[in-house]
């Protein structure tokens, strides 16, 4: 597949190194140009650094890999009001919690894959990626265990399987829970997550084990 990458962070290098070993064509557009040069420099394996709007250009799968509050930014330097991202799967992995705590930032309860479909019109947005570190996705290809399960919300049957493909790719397991209308319900357990890990807990002590 052609995969543009929307950031030059962990969880872009990431998921860039993973997708590029499994011999996907990845380019990287960043805010920062030197940014995004050194990181496709670093990742190898013919990834290159673009302008953003051209990173989504003619892509099969988008990954908007910045931080919550970044993503306006960013898709306005990609041309997503202009209908850049119009039939492309967008993989949105951010939390808009706050740190340490977990609690949602967003406003009156929108959840941010909604705030990023309105700010990218035609564009097919899936939640995936946003529950694990970046650290969870590096290594070599198939090394992540295939325990490790990708929950995913998306309106478009066609991206969530272009995106269970990428998940696949790195070594996990896709699972649809549903529909974008499920999508803050994906959210709260990243702050479910986050807030038990801050305070000591592990997160998977407080999950019922079903058998």
């Amino acid at each position: 597949m052609r995969i543009g990458i929307l950031g030059t962070g962990t969880l872009a290098a990431a998921l860039g190194e993973g997708w590029s070993r499994a011999g996907h064509e990845v380019v990287i557009g960043g805010r920062s140009r030197v940014k995004a040069e050194k990181l496709a420099e670093r990742l190898g394996h013919g990834v290159l650094a673009l302008a953003p709007r051209e990173a989504v250009s003619g892509r099969d799968a988008v990954l908007l890999a910045v931080s919550w509050d970044g993503v306006e930014d960013m898709l306005g330097l990609a041309g997503a009001s202009d209908g850049a991202l119009e039939g492309t799967p967008l993989i949105d992995p951010t939390n808009a919690v706050a740190h340490g705590v977990g609690v949602l930032l967003t406003e009156h309860g929108e959840p941010m894959a909604r705030r990023i479909a309105g700010l990218a019109p035609g564009a097919h947005v899936v939640k995936a990626f946003h529950l694990f570190p970046a650290g969870r996705w590096t290594g070599a290809v198939g090394g992540v265990p295939s325990s490790v399960t990708v929950a995913m919300c998306g309106d478009d049957s066609a991206a969530l399987r272009v995106v269970g493909e990428l998940v696949r790719d790195v070594g996990g397991t896709p699972a649809i829970l549903g529909a974008l209308d499920r999508v803050r319900q994906l959210e709260e357990v990243a702050g479910f997550v986050i807030g038990l890990a801050f305070a000591g807990f592990d997160p998977n002590s407080a999950v019922p084990r079903v058998p």
